[in-house]
């Protein structure tokens, strides 16, 4: 123990001494050299701000560029959500278009006057990559008729900040900020046809993000729903710019673009519902659907499981299940710990739910809403099925995943069913967790099997399966104790286990980004002595 404290020390001064050396260089003036070689270029490609018009937040409050125009507003003195809204430009998406354009090149010049030399802070990698785009994409306002002077000051800051996410990029490990950086590059290499090294530098990045972090059935390798829309956002963006300034759409592009839409079909355009797992919360992309309409983008997929995910679905209901092994490494920043855990959805109302996810990591919630207390799964002893490291302050990964040994779906007119296994908790406790939950469409009947395979029975383990209900749910036990009613809306059902207690417990309900309602959930309580323990329970719908 005192050579692992050790190690683990070591590393932490080691990693302290590389940050600070790599500061004091980025501060130095040899730095600012490097990044300050650029060429007298042309802006020739002016890409159409609607273009991203899934991705950016048009605000109703139409932003007074006055107010921007004063080089006091550009002082370090803001919250750092303040200061990167201001500092990413992303609000120039707001303005009037009948915008002084004489007002908009002064808040970028004083922006200049201030920023020219690299600091950490506004020169952040997401930041400095926003601003890029929108620097470029409001060209109307940013770019248009002014001084001989100001064009040669905006191209050669856009050069120097694009040089600096070349140098930076291969030092992030997180894939959205790369994602969102190549994009930057990219542009600017279509922008500035007479530079191709960042076309270049781009393209070769993108391979690379294409390889590292989506899997052969196109869903990114964190398994997470969020992620996948977020890259066939900007897989999408990417692909306009090429079509809009005239440029060959490289293939592996529309390939990408092919099985990421795949699988936003699967998981998301099928159900036009948002499933509660691995970092998952409402996000409602409808939006997002029409924006995909308008560019004439159709993704079509049959398919009954992907990346883990098993989806069953008639005109009434939807049966969903997580029989996917925990993302591994560095992917799993996002990974709940919720194997087999599973979700119902009547009438396009959640009958059993997920309780989502808390998106804020400086929150104690987001540690929590990662637990397996918090999905509709079996815990044992109040442990989850899977361990969490800390890789930073507030980033948490995988220490030891969760594979799924066995998982089995069937789809028939009169009969469903799910099943699978997963060993986490076989370490710690000798015990496979099986899972079956089948759905009898004509009764309208879900009966559940939870199985206890226990390699080693020398103790007593406590085992918990919590069903979580929608916070509008209404729930009342019998007078015999033996089930319990559930309402929800204008729809009654009826949960039961004979051979064990039932009860209902308070919990959170973390389904919409960073904030929390209470809600109740039903659990399912017992002690596991024998091999082999199956806890039978059904939900029925009340006619």
């Amino acid at each position: 123990m005192i050579i692992k404290i050790f190690i683990v020390n070591l590393n932490q001064t080691y990693l302290n001494i590389k940050f600070s050396l790599k500061q004091f260089y980025q501060n130095s003036n040899f730095y600012d050299k490097k990044i300050s070689k650029t060429k007298n270029i042309t802006f020739d490609y002016k890409p159409s701000p609607y273009l991203l018009s899934s991705i950016v937040k048009y605000q109703k409050k139409k932003y007074k560029i006055e107010d921007f125009a004063l080089e006091s507003i550009w002082q370090d003195n803001q919250k750092y959500n303040e200061f990167e809204k201001l500092n990413n430009f992303f609000w120039f998406f707001s303005l009037d278009l009948k915008s002084s354009k004489k007002t908009t090149q002064t808040v970028i010049n004083n922006w200049i006057n201030k920023n020219n030399h690299y600091n950490k802070k506004s020169w952040e990698f997401d930041i400095a990559s926003k601003r890029i785009i929108s620097w470029l994409s409001n060209h109307q306002l940013t770019y248009e008729d002014c001084k001989k002077e100001f064009k040669i000051k905006f191209n050669q800051s856009i050069q120097k900040q694009t040089n600096h996410l070349l140098n930076e990029v291969k030092n992030l490990s997180d894939v959205e900020n790369k994602i969102v950086g190549c994009a930057a590059i990219i542009l600017v290499g279509l922008s500035y046809k007479e530079e191709n090294k960042y076309l270049a530098g781009g393209l070769t990045l993108l391979k690379e993000i294409i390889k590292s972090s989506i899997d052969n059935q196109g869903f990114p390798k964190s398994r997470n729903i969020k992620q996948l829309v977020f890259y066939l956002k900007y897989f999408i963006l990417i692909r306009e710019w090429f079509k809009e300034s005239q440029n060959i759409i490289p293939e592996y592009i529309d390939e990408t673009i092919y099985y990421l839409g795949q699988s936003y079909a699967f998981i998301w355009q099928n159900i036009n519902q948002d499933l509660l797992f691995n970092g998952n919360y409402i996000s409602n992309n409808d939006d997002f659907d029409q924006y995909l309409k308008r560019f004439g983008y159709v993704f079509k997929n049959q398919n009954r499981e992907l990346a883990g995910y098993a989806i069953l679905k008639n005109k009434r209901v939807i049966l969903s299940m997580d029989i996917g092994d925990s993302p591994r490494d560095n992917f799993s920043k996002f990974y709940q710990s919720g194997a087999l855990s599973f979700e119902i959805i009547s009438n396009g109302k959640k009958l059993i739910t997920n309780s989502g996810y808390f998106a804020d990591k400086k929150n104690k919630l987001n540690k929590f809403s990662r637990s397996t207390a918090l999905q509709s799964a079996l815990s044992i002893e109040d442990h989850s099925s899977c361990d969490f490291k800390k890789i930073d302050k507030f980033n948490l990964v995988v220490e030891k995943g969760v594979s799924i040994i066995k998982k089995n779906i069937v789809f028939e007119d009169n009969y469903w069913k799910i099943s699978g296994s997963h060993d986490g908790y076989l370490k710690k406790f000798k015990t496979i967790h099986e899972r079956e939950v089948e759905f009898y469409p004509e009764q309208m009947k879900f009966v559940g099997f939870d199985k206890l395979h226990r390699k080693n029975n020398s103790k007593d383990i406590k085992f918990d399966i919590r069903f979580h209900l929608y916070p509008n749910a209404k729930v009342m036990k019998t007078q015999d104790n033996k089930s319990i009613l559930i309402e929800l809306e204008d729809e009654g059902w009826k949960f039961n286990c004979e051979n064990y207690d039932i009860n209902i417990d308070n919990g959170l309900y973390l389904g919409n980004k960073n904030s929390y309602k209470e809600n109740q959930n039903i659990y399912i309580s017992g002690i596991s002595t024998e091999d082999n323990k199956i806890i039978k329970w059904q939900i029925t719908k009340i006619q």
